[in-house]
Protein backbone atom coordinates (compact mmCIF):
# COMPACT_ATOMS: atom_id res chain seq x y z
CA UNK A 1 0.00 0.00 0.00
CA UNK A 2 1.53 3.87 -0.57
CA UNK A 3 2.05 5.86 1.99
CA UNK A 4 -0.15 9.03 2.88
CA UNK A 5 1.47 12.25 2.05
CA UNK A 6 1.07 14.91 4.92
CA UNK A 7 -2.27 16.55 4.55
CA UNK A 8 -4.07 13.85 2.38
CA UNK A 9 -7.59 13.33 2.52
CA UNK A 10 -9.53 9.96 2.61
CA UNK A 11 -11.17 11.13 -0.36
CA UNK A 12 -7.27 11.77 -1.93
CA UNK A 13 -6.01 8.88 -1.75
CA UNK A 14 -9.43 7.06 -2.81
CA UNK A 15 -9.69 8.97 -5.85
CA UNK A 16 -6.20 8.30 -6.65
CA UNK A 17 -6.15 4.14 -6.24
CA UNK A 18 -9.44 4.62 -7.89
CA UNK A 19 -7.96 6.06 -11.20
CA UNK A 20 -4.72 4.06 -10.76
CA UNK A 21 -7.29 1.04 -10.77
CA UNK A 22 -9.64 2.28 -13.84
CA UNK A 23 -6.10 2.67 -15.85
CA UNK A 24 -5.47 -0.81 -15.46
CA UNK A 25 -3.26 -1.00 -12.06
CA UNK A 26 -4.99 -3.87 -10.43
CA UNK A 27 -2.83 -3.55 -7.38
CA UNK A 28 -4.41 -0.12 -6.71
CA UNK A 29 -7.59 -1.66 -6.26
CA UNK A 30 -6.27 -3.93 -3.52
CA UNK A 31 -5.08 -0.16 -1.70
CA UNK A 32 -8.93 0.47 -2.14
CA UNK A 33 -10.00 -2.09 -0.53
CA UNK A 34 -7.19 -1.84 2.32
CA UNK A 35 -7.69 1.77 2.98
CA UNK A 36 -11.46 2.08 2.87
CA UNK A 37 -12.80 -0.93 4.03
CA UNK A 38 -12.98 -0.55 7.61
CA UNK A 39 -15.47 2.63 7.27
CA UNK A 40 -17.76 0.46 5.07
CA UNK A 41 -17.44 -2.65 7.95
CA UNK A 42 -18.47 0.32 10.37
CA UNK A 43 -20.98 1.94 7.96
CA UNK A 44 -22.60 -1.95 7.48
CA UNK A 45 -22.55 -3.16 11.09
CA UNK A 46 -24.13 0.46 12.07
CA UNK A 47 -27.21 -0.38 10.29
CA UNK A 48 -27.46 -3.61 12.85
CA UNK A 49 -26.50 -6.31 10.64
CA UNK A 50 -24.17 -8.98 12.02
CA UNK A 51 -20.76 -10.29 11.02
CA UNK A 52 -21.64 -12.44 8.59
CA UNK A 53 -24.14 -10.18 6.45
CA UNK A 54 -21.91 -7.26 6.93
CA UNK A 55 -18.99 -9.41 5.61
CA UNK A 56 -21.33 -10.34 2.46
CA UNK A 57 -22.41 -6.80 2.21
CA UNK A 58 -19.04 -5.75 2.08
CA UNK A 59 -18.33 -8.62 -1.03
CA UNK A 60 -21.25 -7.58 -2.52
CA UNK A 61 -20.17 -3.45 -2.47
CA UNK A 62 -16.82 -4.25 -3.63
CA UNK A 63 -17.87 -6.50 -6.79
CA UNK A 64 -20.41 -3.83 -7.53
CA UNK A 65 -17.83 -1.00 -7.85
CA UNK A 66 -15.74 -3.19 -10.17
CA UNK A 67 -18.94 -4.41 -12.54
CA UNK A 68 -19.22 -0.37 -12.33
CA UNK A 69 -16.20 1.39 -12.26
CA UNK A 70 -16.67 3.25 -15.70
CA UNK A 71 -19.96 4.44 -14.44
CA UNK A 72 -17.94 6.79 -11.41
CA UNK A 73 -17.73 9.65 -14.02
CA UNK A 74 -15.49 11.57 -10.95
CA UNK A 75 -13.01 9.45 -8.94
CA UNK A 76 -13.57 11.82 -6.21
CA UNK A 77 -16.65 10.94 -5.45
CA UNK A 78 -16.02 6.83 -5.34
CA UNK A 79 -15.71 7.03 -1.39
CA UNK A 80 -18.94 8.49 -1.28
CA UNK A 81 -20.47 6.12 -4.03
CA UNK A 82 -19.36 3.08 -1.87
CA UNK A 83 -20.86 4.60 1.37
CA UNK A 84 -24.35 5.24 -0.22
CA UNK A 85 -23.97 1.66 -1.89
CA UNK A 86 -23.18 0.07 1.24
CA UNK A 87 -25.72 1.51 3.61
CA UNK A 88 -28.32 0.64 0.19
CA UNK A 89 -27.15 -2.96 0.25
CA UNK A 90 -27.79 -3.13 4.27
CA UNK A 91 -30.77 -1.66 3.99
CA UNK A 92 -31.91 -4.44 1.57
CA UNK A 93 -30.35 -7.30 3.39
CA UNK A 94 -32.11 -5.90 6.70
CA UNK A 95 -35.10 -5.82 4.93
CA UNK A 96 -34.70 -9.30 3.18
CA UNK A 97 -34.86 -11.05 6.88
CA UNK A 98 -37.35 -8.71 8.72
CA UNK A 99 -34.44 -7.18 10.85
CA UNK A 100 -36.39 -4.07 12.20
CA UNK A 101 -33.52 -2.99 14.47
CA UNK A 102 -31.79 -1.57 11.65
CA UNK A 103 -33.18 1.96 12.21
CA UNK A 104 -34.32 1.76 15.92
CA UNK A 105 -32.43 3.06 18.97
CA UNK A 106 -31.39 -0.17 20.57
CA UNK A 107 -28.96 -1.65 18.62
CA UNK A 108 -28.23 -5.48 18.66
CA UNK A 109 -26.48 -6.57 21.82
CA UNK A 110 -23.49 -7.85 20.49
CA UNK A 111 -22.99 -5.20 17.31
CA UNK A 112 -19.87 -3.08 18.39
CA UNK A 113 -18.38 -5.29 21.61
CA UNK A 114 -17.73 -8.72 19.14
CA UNK A 115 -16.59 -6.40 16.58
CA UNK A 116 -13.43 -6.36 18.82
CA UNK A 117 -12.62 -9.78 17.65
CA UNK A 118 -11.60 -8.43 14.12
CA UNK A 119 -9.64 -6.69 15.56
CA UNK A 120 -5.68 -7.88 15.18
CA UNK A 121 -3.40 -7.23 18.37
CA UNK A 122 0.19 -6.62 17.37
CA UNK A 123 2.64 -9.38 17.76
CA UNK A 124 5.04 -7.89 19.87
CA UNK A 125 1.89 -7.04 22.14
CA UNK A 126 1.99 -9.41 25.93
CA UNK A 127 -1.47 -11.31 26.50
CA UNK A 128 -2.06 -9.11 29.78
CA UNK A 129 -1.84 -5.91 27.62
CA UNK A 130 -4.09 -7.33 25.05
CA UNK A 131 -6.65 -8.22 27.81
CA UNK A 132 -6.30 -4.94 29.42
CA UNK A 133 -7.25 -2.91 26.35
CA UNK A 134 -10.18 -5.31 25.19
CA UNK A 135 -11.70 -4.61 28.55
CA UNK A 136 -11.67 -0.99 27.78
CA UNK A 137 -12.90 -1.52 24.19
CA UNK A 138 -15.64 -3.35 25.58
CA UNK A 139 -16.79 -0.43 28.10
CA UNK A 140 -15.81 2.36 25.65
CA UNK A 141 -18.14 0.23 22.72
CA UNK A 142 -20.45 -0.16 26.33
CA UNK A 143 -21.18 3.81 26.57
CA UNK A 144 -21.18 4.13 22.76
CA UNK A 145 -24.36 2.54 22.19
CA UNK A 146 -25.93 4.49 24.91
CA UNK A 147 -25.46 8.01 22.94
CA UNK A 148 -28.15 8.54 19.88
CA UNK A 149 -28.38 6.97 16.49
CA UNK A 150 -26.82 9.85 15.00
CA UNK A 151 -23.98 10.22 17.24
CA UNK A 152 -23.23 6.43 17.43
CA UNK A 153 -23.22 6.72 13.58
CA UNK A 154 -21.51 9.39 13.22
CA UNK A 155 -18.37 8.49 15.68
CA UNK A 156 -18.25 5.20 13.69
CA UNK A 157 -17.99 6.01 10.78
CA UNK A 158 -15.09 9.05 11.35
CA UNK A 159 -13.67 6.77 14.48
CA UNK A 160 -12.09 4.31 11.52
CA UNK A 161 -11.83 6.96 8.42
CA UNK A 162 -7.89 7.89 8.04
CA UNK A 163 -8.16 11.42 7.72
CA UNK A 164 -12.07 11.33 7.27
CA UNK A 165 -13.33 13.70 4.19
CA UNK A 166 -16.06 15.85 6.31
CA UNK A 167 -17.82 16.83 3.16
CA UNK A 168 -18.01 13.23 2.10
CA UNK A 169 -19.18 12.00 5.24
CA UNK A 170 -22.01 14.67 5.34
CA UNK A 171 -23.59 13.85 1.96
CA UNK A 172 -23.24 9.97 2.69
CA UNK A 173 -25.02 10.61 6.63
CA UNK A 174 -27.36 13.42 4.98
CA UNK A 175 -25.71 15.98 7.34
CA UNK A 176 -24.59 19.52 6.66
CA UNK A 177 -21.57 19.56 6.05
CA UNK A 178 -20.99 22.70 8.44
CA UNK A 179 -22.76 20.19 11.12
CA UNK A 180 -20.51 17.51 11.06
CA UNK A 181 -17.46 19.37 13.15
CA UNK A 182 -20.29 21.00 15.81
CA UNK A 183 -22.14 17.43 16.28
CA UNK A 184 -19.08 15.20 16.72
CA UNK A 185 -18.09 17.23 19.07
CA UNK A 186 -20.99 17.46 21.25
CA UNK A 187 -21.00 13.86 20.99
CA UNK A 188 -17.47 13.51 21.94
CA UNK A 189 -18.09 15.67 24.85
CA UNK A 190 -21.70 13.23 25.63
CA UNK A 191 -19.15 9.98 25.74
CA UNK A 192 -16.49 11.49 27.75
CA UNK A 193 -18.81 12.68 30.40
CA UNK A 194 -19.87 8.97 30.74
CA UNK A 195 -16.53 7.72 30.34
CA UNK A 196 -15.36 9.69 33.54
CA UNK A 197 -17.86 8.26 35.85
CA UNK A 198 -17.14 4.90 34.52
CA UNK A 199 -14.77 3.46 37.65
CA UNK A 200 -13.48 0.65 35.46
CA UNK A 201 -12.21 3.05 32.50
CA UNK A 202 -10.80 5.60 35.02
CA UNK A 203 -8.64 2.65 36.83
Amino acid sequence: MIEASPGETLVVRASAAFERFRGGDRTAFDDLVSMLTPLLWHTSRGQGLDRTEAEDVLQTVWLSLVRSAASVRDPRTVVKWLLVTTKRESWRVSRVRGNELAHTSTPRPDAETDELDRVVAPAEDLPEHVAVRNERDVRLWHHVRELSDRCRELLRVIAFADRPDYAAIAEALGMPVGSIGPTRGRCLARLRAKLSTDPGWAS
